[in-house]
């Protein structure tokens, strides 16, 4: 490739990957032109063991020759780099904790109660991840009305931290209602994100690299029936 730019972007990332599209959402709201590299295989990837080192994992976002790790980070490092295209994060510092707060909380229990029903080993266990994740959905719910203050988006009229934070999860969660049958977004107990899931999908960032889900339905499908067989 010879020299490169100190302005060059590269995104090193694996389509199903939640975490990945957050950084993607964010180029693309920012209008940041940007090179996609693919990594089937990441835990032996030569490039991310050479750009994350200590982890091994992605995303990694790469600006010029410098490393940015870490989904959140990176959408704040694109939101303070790039002043191209709407704010990301508020410019109020309370409505900036407020942001940066939901977004863990999104991952530490909305996430982790995603996987955890995913893995339950047996209906005890499921049923408690369930509730959990239904738990998830009221107060988030809450934190849209609260946020929105009757606009489109957590953000306001555009999407913000916690629009991205939250809408990179609903493949993994439409992938969940499909193997269990439950509906975790309901326009009668959650009607607030019913309708937002409709608006950030149809996003002009967030339509070109939103996975398809029944792609990722038999991803899912085949990564755990491969976990199946490694477990036997």
């Amino acid at each position: 490739m010879g020299l490169i730019s100190d302005e060059y972007v590269r995104l090193l990332g694996a389509w199903p990957s939640p975490f990945v599209l957050r950084t993607r959402i964010a180029l693309n709201l920012k209008r940041v032109p940007y090179e996609y590299l693919e990594e089937e295989d990441s835990l032996n990837s030569e490039s991310v063991l050479n750009y994350n080192p200590v982890h091994k994992q992605i995303p990694i976002l790469i600006h010029g020759n410098k490393p940015i790790r870490e989904s959140l980070n990176i959408v704040m490092y694109v939101d303070e780099t790039w002043l191209s295209g709407p704010p990301i994060l508020p410019s109020d510092p309370f409505d900036r904790a407020v942001a940066r707060f939901w977004d863990v909380y999104i991952d530490e229990h909305c996430f982790t109660s995603i996987n955890g029903v995913a893995v339950a080993k047996d209906e005890e266990e499921r049923k408690a991840a369930i509730a959990k994740l239904e738990m998830c959905m009221a107060l988030l719910e809450e934190t849209f009305q609260e946020c929105s203050k009757g606009r489109g988006f957590f953000g306001g009229d555009n999407i913000g931290f916690i629009d991205i934070g939250f809408g990179s999860m609903l493949g993994p969660l439409k992938v969940l209602e499909k193997f269990t049958g439950v509906k975790f977004i309901h326009p009668e107990t959650t009607p607030g994100l019913f309708h937002w899931v409709d608006r950030f999908y149809s996003h002009e960032a967030v339509k070109p690299v939103m996975p398809d889900i029944e792609k990722l339905v038999e991803f899912a499908r085949l990564k755990k029936h491969t976990t199946s067989s490694l477990d036997t």
